[in-house]
């Protein structure tokens, strides 16, 4: 099997190593020549993987007719924000019948899609011609080749099967799932979490701390998830609670060091201008505070996420918000569940309430 795969960033030449090391061929889209000229002539990417040779199957191009010859998998590591316009340019020459392959951890902040949906419109394919590989990911540590599990996710699974065979290896072990909407926004939720875990480490807030923003991370994700007829079970798997605490505790986590910073107290600008490859947590919040009030779900992590990030709202003053929330059971019903009697009458509007509570801390005895 051939691929090819468009973005030679961290993730995208970590995964061509991955697809390599398992037997497929791979042609690496580069943006820049001259990262395209390290890979070819001394197997290296300085740039995104420095120190990790890639194996001699992995070869780059900048041109993207060149990379599509031929492939059975279009893999696409791109920024969630600039899919579809570069989509848009590449469609016309990838081959027939062609699978597309989504590493992207993101929703798209114009149209609250999700990646797949985004490459179903531009590439006019059905959702069977399109794949998603998600779980916990941390570019740095697969190539590395250290022992990490994985998830294919799609609607067909002769095509989950047959991604799942051209990127298995010694040290890189993909599950297949069917469940793409529970797999894709898990993975772009949990960059949005992410940051508020790193608000609080920034605070020096301890364990408990975080702890708590994971489990009522993956509480609010998985509300959302079946409001958009996602399987709950699937945030319980490697796509949902593994991605979470992979991306929450480890210093690799991009999304999480943007928010380390900011609550170290860095300004917005200062903790993005330092983080040298995209968060995709920062522009995805805002899209899928979106999707959750249009589904009346209630994801209060996210909200105060917005408001650090869009609103001004300094960290300290989102820990209040949060922790001063009214009292309710853990377990919300569902999205498709009745109320029960004695179930809060109104929803918990929290980002309807964020500028209230930071005028009352302030001027309120």
């Amino acid at each position: 099997m051939k691929a090819a795969v468009f973005g030679a960033g961290s993730w995208g030449t970590t995964f061509s190593m991955v697809l390599a090391d398992a037997g497929t061929d791979v042609v690496l889209w580069a943006r820049r020549p001259e990262i395209a000229a390290s890979i070819n002539h001394r197997h290296r990417n300085p740039w995104y993987q420095k120190g990790i040779r890639l194996p001699e199957r992995v070869r780059a191009t900048t041109d993207p007719q060149e990379a599509m010859a031929g492939a059975d998998f279009v893999v696409l590591a791109l920024p969630a924000q600039h899919l579809r316009e570069n989509l848009q340019n590449w469609v016309a020459l990838a081959p027939p019948d062609v699978v597309y392959v989504s590493l992207i951890k993101g929703i798209e902040l114009q149209t609250a899609k999700r990646m797949s949906e985004v490459i179903c419109e531009v590439a006019d394919v059905p959702p069977e011609r399109v794949a998603v590989v998600t779980g916990p990911n941390l570019a740095r540590e697969i190539a590395e080749r250290q022992p990490s599990a994985s998830v294919v996710a799609c609607t067909d699974d002769e095509t989950a099967r047959r991604l799942q065979a051209a990127c298995q290896t010694g040290y890189f072990r993909p599950y297949t799932n069917p469940d793409v909407i529970g797999c894709e926004l898990a993975g772009a939720v949990k960059n949005v979490i992410a940051v508020a875990v790193g608000i609080a480490d920034g605070l020096r807030f301890g364990n408990n701390s975080r702890a708590s923003l994971i489990t009522r991370g993956l509480a609010e994700t998985a509300r959302l998830g079946v409001a958009l007829g996602a399987d709950p079970l699937t945030f319980s798997g490697l796509a949902g609670l593994g991605d979470l605490v992979a991306t929450c505790c480890s210093p690799l986590s991009r999304n999480h060091g943007v928010g380390e910073r900011l609550g170290r107290g860095m300004s917005v600008a200062a903790a993005l201008a330092a983080t040298t490859t995209t968060a995709e947590g920062v522009a995805s919040c805002r899209p899928i505070q979106e999707l959750a009030r249009k589904h009346s779900v209630e994801m209060p992590i996210v909200d105060v996420v917005v408001a650090v990030l869009y609103e001004g709202m300094p960290p300290r003053d989102a820990v209040g918000v949060l922790m001063n929330r009214s009292a309710k059971p853990e377990r919300h019903p569902w999205p498709n569940e009745r109320h029960s009697a004695d179930s809060d009458a109104q929803p918990d509007r929290v980002a309807e309430s964020v500028w209230r509570f930071v005028r009352e801390r302030r001027i309120g005895p």
